[in-house]
C-alpha cells in the first residue's frame, strides 16, 4: 500500500489564501484610491447632479426674419430629506406664492421621492431669479436649474409655430430622452420638428456644502458633459405676408392658405381667430390655455388644416377638367340655363344662355356643371352607374382630395371624398344615379375639403396638372437638401393640355365683363380665380375663393374661406386679391376694398339654427 504525503498540500492552500487576499487588497486600493467613480457614488450626499438643458433651435421665416427665440428661465428643485426649518414667509415672498401653495408643492415633492430632487416651482423669470439667488443659501435642500422659455418677437403664426409643454406619461413612456418635468413640442412645428429643435442634454456634477452653497464643479468637471443646442429652422412662411393675412382676417372666422406653386412651400397659413403665441409660455400658460380652450370662437382650432368645408363653386374647375379628360366636354360645348328656375339644379342668378365652358366658369353657372357631371358618370360605355362614378372619383382623388397630405403639418384632416360604398349603403347598388348625387357637380353635398387641400388644388391648376406636397420647412441649419422629400411631382390623371381652357375661364372671373371678381383686379397682375359660396346647414353660407397669379408664371396660389359671410365674391375674393398684391407688389395701391375688409366685423353675423 502506497502512503500519500498530504503535508505539501497545505502550502498550496496557504498560497491560494494569500493570493486571494492580495487580489482583494489590490482591488480595494483601486476602488478607494485610484478609481474616482466609486468615490463619486459614495459622496452622493455632497454632490448635486444638474441636468444641463440645451437651448431649443431658433425659428426664422423664409427671409431670415426671427420668429422664435429663447429667454432664460429657472426651475426651483427640492430634495425633501435635505430640507431644514426655514422662514416660510420670506420664502413665499421671494417666490410670489402663498403658504397654502408652498405646503401643497412640498407634499407633492415628498410623494414623488423623499431622497431624489424634483421640480418645486417651474419657469421662474430671470428678474425673479435675481432676488432669489441672493438668499437661496438659507434654504437647504432647494436649488435652481437653468431652463429656457420660448419667446415670439412677432406675435403671429401661432397655429404654425405651436407651443411647448411639460411631457405627459405617454411621452415619457415612448421616448427615454425625457424625464419627469421635461418639456416637449405639443403642436405645430414644435411638435413636428421636436427631435431637431430640442438638442441634446448635458450634465454637471457640483460640490455643495452643508449650507446648500455651490462650491464648484466636482473633480474640475471631469464628469460633466455639455448640452448641445437644437438646430435652427427656416420656415417657408413669409412673415410679412402672414402678418398681413392675419390683419385682414381680424374679426372674421376662417382661413387663408397661400402656396408657392413651383416648390410647394407654404407662404402663409392663417387661421382666424388667432392668438398671441406669447400667451402659452411660462407660468401663465395653464391659465391662458384654459381661457383659449373655453373661448366660443375656438382660437386654438387650426381652421386652415382641420376645418372641412364644401368647396362650393370652386369645385366646378375640377369637374370641367374631368369632363375635358374624359372627352365628354370641349371648350366650345354649350349648355342652356334657365337661371333661378332651372331644374334639377337652380342657378344663383339669371344670365345669358347658352354658355360655353369659358363663360360658364366666368359666370359660375350651376346647370352647366350639373350637365357636365352627368355626362361624365352616365355614359353608355359603363355597365353600371358605379363604374362611371368611380371613374369620376378617381380623377378627383388625384388632386389630393379625400386623404391627408403627407407633409410636416402636425394636425390636419383628410376632407371627405365619398366612395361608391357610401351611397350603396344608403340607396342600394341600383338605387342611385347622377341625379341622386347631383350636388357633387357644384361642390356641395358629401364632398368636403380643408383650406389646405383647396389651396393645393389651386396649385395643381396653376401648374397645369401636378403639385409638390405643400410644406412649411425651407431649410434646417447644417443639414443639406432638407426639403428634397417634398420636391417629387405628384401628377394628376388630367393631361396638361386640358388645363388651358379652364385657366382661361378663371382669368375671365377677373377680366370678363360679367366676372364674379372683376371688382378686385390688381393693376399689372393677371390673376386667375374662382368664387364659391359653400352651403352651411348650421348658419350663413361660407364665402370661398381660390386664385393664382400671374397667369402664365404662377408665383402664388391661394385659398380663402370666410365663415358665415355669404357669397365668395363679397369677402373671400377681395381678401385673396389683397394677399396676391401684397406678395407680388409688396404694397397695396389705391385699393378701395382694403379698408372695407380691415373695418369689417363679420363675427357679428348671427348664425342660423342648426338644421337637424
Amino acid at each position: 500500500m502506497i502512503k500519500t504525503n498530504y503535508s505539501k498540500r497545505k502550502y498550496v492552500i496557504i498560497s491560494i489564501f494569500i493570493l486571494t487576499g492580495v487580489i482583494f487588497l489590490f482591488r480595494l486600493f483601486l476602488i478607494q484610491v485610484v478609481d474616482n467613480d466609486y468615490k463619486l457614488y459614495a459622496n452622493k450626499n455632497v454632490l448635486r447632479y444638474e441636468t444641463q438643458y440645451p437651448a431649443r433651435g431658433l425659428v426664422f421665416d423664409r427671409n431670415g426674419e426671427l420668429f422664435v427665440y429663447n429667454e432664460a428661465a429657472y426651475d426651483l428643485l427640492v430634495t425633501p430629506r435635505l430640507v431644514k426649518e426655514f422662514d416660510t414667509v420670506e420664502f413665499c415672498n421671494l417666490l410670489k406664492i402663498d403658504k397654502e401653495l408652498l405646503n401643497k408643492k412640498f407634499e407633492k415633492a415628498k410623494k414623488y421621492s423623499y431622497y431624489k430632487p424634483s421640480v418645486f416651482l417651474k419657469q421662474i423669470s430671470k428678474e425673479d431669479y435675481a432676488f432669489l439667488e441672493e438668499k437661496l443659501y438659507k434654504y437647504t435642500g432647494f436649488f435652481v436649474q437653468a431652463r429656457t422659455l420660448r419667446k415670439y418677437p412677432i406675435p403671429i403664426a401661432a397655429h404654425i409655430l405651436g407651443y411647448v409643454g411639460e411631457v405627459n406619461q405617454k411621452e415619457l413612456k415612448n421616448d427615454s430622452y425625457y424625464k419627469q418635468g421635461d418639456y416637449t413640442g405639443k403642436s405645430g412645428i414644435e411638435l413636428t420638428y421636436e427631435n431637431i429643435l430640442r438638442g441634446e442634454k448635458g450634465l454637471k456634477v457640483k460640490m455643495v456644502d452643508v449650507f446648500n452653497r455651490d462650491k464648484g464643479s466636482y473633480q474640475e468637471g471631469k464628469y460633466d458633459t455639455s448640452a448641445v443646442s437644437g438646430k435652427d429652422i427656416y420656415l417657408s412662411i413669409d412673415s410679412r405676408l402672414q402678418t398681413y393675412g392675419e390683419k385682414l382676417m381680424q374679426n372674421k372666422r376662417g382661413s387663408i392658405v397661400a402656396i408657392e406653386p413651383s416648390s410647394g412651400e407654404i407662404l402663409a397659413l392663417v387661421s382666424s381667430p388667432a392668438y398671441d403665441p406669447n400667451l402659452l409660455i411660462g407660468r401663465i400658460r395653464t391659465e391662458n390655455f384654459n381661457k383659449l380652450s373655453n373661448d366660443s370662437l375656438e382660437p386654438l382650432f387650426n381652421r386652415a388644416t382641420m376645418a372641412q368645408y364644401a368647396p362650393g363653386s370652386t369645385f366646378k374647375t375640377i369637374n370641367a377638367l374631368i369632363g375635358l379628360q374624359e372627352g365628354v366636354l370641349k371648350p366650345e360645348t354649350k349648355y342652356s340655363c334657365q337661371g333661378v328656375i332651372s331644374y334639377p339644379i337652380v342657378c344663383s342668378h339669371d344670365h345669358a344662355s347658352p354658355l360655353n365652358l369659358f363663360h360658364a366658369i366666368e359666370l359660375s353657372c350651376n346647370p352647366y356643371f350639373w350637365k357636365v357631371f352627368k355626362s361624365i358618370t352616365e355614359r353608355a360605355e359603363f355597365d353600371t352607374y358605379q363604374e362611371g362614378y368611380n371613374t369620376w372619383q378617381g380623377h378627383v382623388a388625384s388632386f389630393g382630395i379625400g386623404s391627408k397630405l403627407k407633409n410636416d403639418i402636425a394636425n390636419q384632416r383628410p376632407g371627405n371624398l365619398p366612395k361608391e360604398t357610401y351611397f350603396n349603403k344608403y340607396y342600394g347598388k341600383k338605387g342611385w344615379r347622377a341625379i341622386t348625387v347631383r350636388s357633387l357637380a357644384i361642390g356641395q353635398g358629401e364632398i368636403e375639403l380643408t383650406p389646405l387641400q383647396l389651396a393645393n388644388v389651386t396649385v395643381t391648376i396653376a401648374n397645369r396638372g401636378y403639385y409638390k406636397i405643400p410644406h412649411i420647412i425651407k431649410s434646417i441649419s447644417n443639414i443639406e437638401n432638407t426639403s428634397n422629400f417634398y420636391q417629387k411631382k405628384i401628377i394628376t390623371t388630367i393631361d396638361s393640355s386640358n388645363f388651358a381652357p379652364v385657366i382661361e375661364g378663371m382669368n375671365l372671373v377677373y377680366e370678363g365683363e360679367h366676372g364674379t371678381a372683376k371688382w378686385y383686379k390688381i393693376e399689372g397682375v393677371k390673376i386667375c380665380g374662382k368664387t364659391g359660396t359653400a352651403e352651411n346647414p348650421f348658419g350663413e353660407n361660407h364665402s370661398v375663393f381660390i386664385a393664382f397669379a400671374p397667369m402664365d408664371n404662377p408665383q402664388i396660389a391661394i385659398s380663402v374661406v370666410v365663415e358665415n359671410a355669404g357669397f365668395g365674391s363679397t369677402w373671400a375674393a377681395p381678401i385673396a386679391s389683397l394677399m396676391i398684391a401684397k406678395y407680388l407688389n409688396s404694397e397695396i395701391k389705391n385699393n378701395w376694398f382694403e379698408k372695407k375688409i380691415l373695418d369689417a366685423n363679420l363675427l357679428k353675423i348671427k348664425e342660423k339654427k342648426s338644421k337637424n
